[in-house]
């Protein structure tokens, strides 16, 4: 018996469709933070809570989700997750209380874990070497494409209908994906209920962690993408009330951010026809580099504004999305049997990444100190990390060449 495969077009929708779902609900509820502060009489730092919450519940939920997905299958756990997402938008669109919106916004991220498990999983399942990064290129689009137009979409409906109208998005938006994943989402692996044991579940974890091949990918990838979730904890402080920006020319002003990374995802796919995806990463951590460096000095030597800030943003941004496709194949090819945890667990280094640098630039009590400081350092650790997943990848080449070499020498004559 053998599961049902979908084809390359399917995939690619569902998996885009299911990947935005975390991104999007980070993105929208960003230009409302200032005004949350007055609607519940509260202070900057608590407010900043209702997006660590969201931040924590979805780095953590996603040692849970990959699990779920490798013993229940993609399908049953999507739907199962996702009705915990729809519960905590619910909450929040009636939170009375600050406290209540930080619960609602942990329980929204505990269920949104599973969009980013699952997308990638289902690729990982189906496709593999070229064809599952360019897919992961496609992914990468739909990724950029929510935190693009979220802070837009966002601060104009906070504007006409005010910020509960957010949460009613988040809302409609999790009802839409639970039809998805019930109506066209058909598994592609054959659920396992044995992998829900928490000693099967230990085990695998562990044999990633030993893994240095995944472990200095996936750094790689946390370093990298985390600045992204860093941002979005210290860019609205940054912008609006450092810079002046209105909560709507916030939302636009974020398109820098992941507009750049959506063009260069875009121009990334064009590349593909002539390049492979190995040969970008290095010019792609060349352009994190380049944009860490502008964000730790720009803003200190001509004063903090629009492009000072966001330019810096926008090159390394354009930079992580050349990196990305391939150093997420490259991770997770040494586990296809364990294909959900692999992609959970890097989830989780991504959202953990992103926590701990807006928990550290929260303690700066000035947010363009914050900013320059933490996500120069995430990038530059990001560019470090790819040094050392080289040298583990050769030695993992290697080891599996003679491997084969011995399989194929005869034994010599007695």
């Amino acid at each position: 018996m053998t599961a049902p495969i979908m084809g390359v077009g399917r995939t690619a929708l569902i998996a885009t469709i299911l990947v935005s779902v975390g991104p999007l609900s980070m993105a929208l509820y960003t230009p409302a933070m200032p005004m949350l502060v007055e609607a519940f009489d509260t202070t900057h730092s608590v407010i900043k809570i209702t997006l660590t919450a969201y931040f924590a519940g979805f780095a953590l939920s996603q040692l849970a989700a990959g699990p779920f997905a490798d013993a229940l299958g993609r399908r049953r756990s999507t739907i199962i997750f996702i009705g915990v997402y729809i519960l905590g938008s619910l909450a929040a669109v009636l939170a009375p209380t600050v406290e209540i919106l930080i619960v609602a916004r942990l329980v929204q991220g505990v269920g949104a874990a599973i969009g980013i498990t699952v997308s990638r999983a289902i690729i990982r399942d189906l496709y593999t070497g070229e064809r599952g990064a360019r897919l992961f290129n496609l992914v990468a689009i739909a990724m950029a494409s929510a935190p693009a137009f979220g802070p837009a979409i966002g601060g104009v409906t906070m504007r006409i209908a005010g910020w509960h109208a957010i949460f009613v998005l988040m809302v409609m938006f999790g009802f839409f994906i639970g039809g998805i994943a019930i109506f066209a989402l058909r598994e592609t692996i054959i659920p396992d209920i044995s992998r829900l044991r928490p000693l099967n579940i230990l085990r695998a974890y562990k044999a990633l962690a030993a893994n240095a091949e995944f472990l200095t990918a996936s750094i790689v990838i946390a370093s990298a993408t985390g600045m992204f979730y860093a941002q979005a904890t210290l860019l609205p402080f940054v912008m609006m009330d450092a810079v002046g920006l209105t909560p709507t020319e916030f939302g636009f002003s974020m398109l820098f951010q992941s507009g750049t990374f959506m063009f260069g995802s875009l121009t990334m796919r064009l590349l593909l026809r002539w390049w492979t995806p190995s040969r970008l990463v290095v010019p792609g951590l060349c352009l994190i580099v380049a944009g860490s460096i502008g964000l730790a000095t720009a803003p200190h030597l001509l004063g903090a504004s629009l492009l000072t800030v966001m330019l810096p943003v926008a090159v390394s941004a354009f930079g992580v999305a050349y990196i990305l496709p391939y150093m997420l194949m490259a991770g997770m090819r040494p586990f296809p049997h364990i294909a959900g945890q692999a992609a959970a667990l890097t989830g989780f280094m991504q959202m953990g990444a992103g926590l701990l640098g807006g928990t550290i630039g929260a303690f700066f009590a000035d947010p363009i100190w914050a900013i320059s400081a933490v996500i120069p350092a995430m990038g530059l650790m990001s560019a470090a990390a790819f040094v050392l997943y080289r040298r583990a990848s050769d030695k993992a080449q290697r080891l599996e060449a003679d491997m084969q070499a011995a399989q194929v020498i005869p034994a010599p004559a007695e």
